[in-house]
């Protein structure tokens, strides 16, 4: 008899065990599962793909990113202060609450990216296309902005 209790004991705490470990997995792993911020300040991103990738807080600050693929990436929080990203693709990127502060757009598709909340001040957004992007509470003080053709370029030989 004592035996049979100590095996249903024994059964019960490894049950009981398995159950809090099962818990405490499900509350924990969403927690660890966001990424960290990466730190990419002061490099040459030239034509680099980061589309689709998780990237909220990481720091962009004064690099280089023309021609970089940011589509549908997730960078909310993200700094990019004094960085070029002239025809980058950010379409359907998610910028928002992000420090982007005299960053040079010319040329960039920022269609269907979400900017809200996002700090932009002083940056140049010289024939960019922002057909459907979300700029709610942004703040765009300083910021300069020509979204008409580009100029021609003649060669005269």
């Amino acid at each position: 008899m004592r035996q049979r209790l100590f095996k249903l004991f024994q059964s019960t705490l490894i049950l009981g065990t398995i159950v809090i470990l099962a818990i405490a997995t499900l509350i924990i792993l969403p927690v660890n599962a966001i990424a960290k911020p990466l730190p990419f300040s002061h490099g040459s991103l030239q034509s680099r793909n980061f589309s689709g990738m998780e990237l909220r807080g990481s720091g962009f600050a004064n690099a280089n990113m023309e021609d970089a693929n940011f589509s549908n990436a997730d960078l909310r929080g993200a700094v990019f202060s004094a960085s070029i990203l002239r025809h980058a693709n950010l379409h359907g990127a998610d910028l928002s609450i992000g420090l982007l502060d005299q960053v040079d757009f010319a040329k960039a598709d920022l269609s269907d990216a979400l900017l809200i909340d996002a700090v932009l001040l002083r940056s140049t957004f010289d024939y960019v296309d922002i057909t459907g992007a979300d700029f709610t509470d942004a703040l765009l003080d300083g910021a300069q902005v020509n979204f008409g053709s580009p100029p021609e370029v003649r060669i005269i030989v």
